[in-house]
């Protein structure tokens, strides 16, 4: 299956950077085809431009900046998403990429005044995530980032696709042990996805 994987963390030490580099070996240890599109090492640009916006429901024009992230996603199969979670969101350059290429005539349609998904190829989706609040905060606030993945982002794909969701809550207080324990489950989860 063709995985395309997509991390956005800064920092190349870091946890979240252990964590990705565990999704693609363990994908690739299934056999997978990984497609990995690490987003602030390609240099993604996430900001909407006014022009971008004033393009926005133009298809294919919309597509001209981002044309290579909007192929790569017209070929996966499969979704992975490996991030942090900052202020119960995504950080600014994930953010950025759904507002830029998931766009209209990509990802969905407009008919009649109603949304038509078109990416019912996608038939699995994942995401292994890092938050620094634990797990009762994050259910307090509504944990927005969960509500993404299992519910408009499921929504989008081939209907009743399994969705695997992986998180490490209480970063703030995590340790040596509960990080290994974590990197283990994803090797596990990935190497069944």
């Amino acid at each position: 299956m063709r995985v395309l994987v997509l991390h956005s963390h800064p920092v190349e030490e870091s946890f979240g950077a252990a964590l990705h580099r565990q999704t693609i070996e363990s994908l690739k240890a299934a056999g997978h085809e990984v497609d990995d599109c690490n987003l602030y090492a390609e240099g993604f640009d996430p900001v909407m431009s006014r022009h971008d916006r004033m393009i926005y429901h133009d298809h294919p024009q919309n597509t001209a900046a981002v044309k290579s992230y909007v192929e790569r996603l017209q070929r996966a199969e499969a979704l992975v998403i490996v991030t942090p979670v900052w202020n119960f969101g995504f950080p600014a350059i994930l953010k950025g990429y759904f507002d830029r290429v998931w766009l209209p005539g990509v990802t969905f349609e407009l008919v009649n005044g109603k949304v038509t998904s078109k990416l019912r190829h996608i038939r699995k989706l994942g995401a292994v995530m890092t938050y620094g609040a634990d797990p009762f905060r994050a259910f307090i606030v509504g944990n927005p980032p969960k509500k993404i993945i299992k519910r408009m982002l499921r929504a989008m794909i081939k209907p009743f696709a399994p969705v695997v969701f992986l998180a490490h809550y209480d970063m703030n207080r995590s340790t040596d042990e509960t990080r290994k324990r974590f990197l283990e489950r994803v090797k596990r989860e990935m190497e069944r996805f």
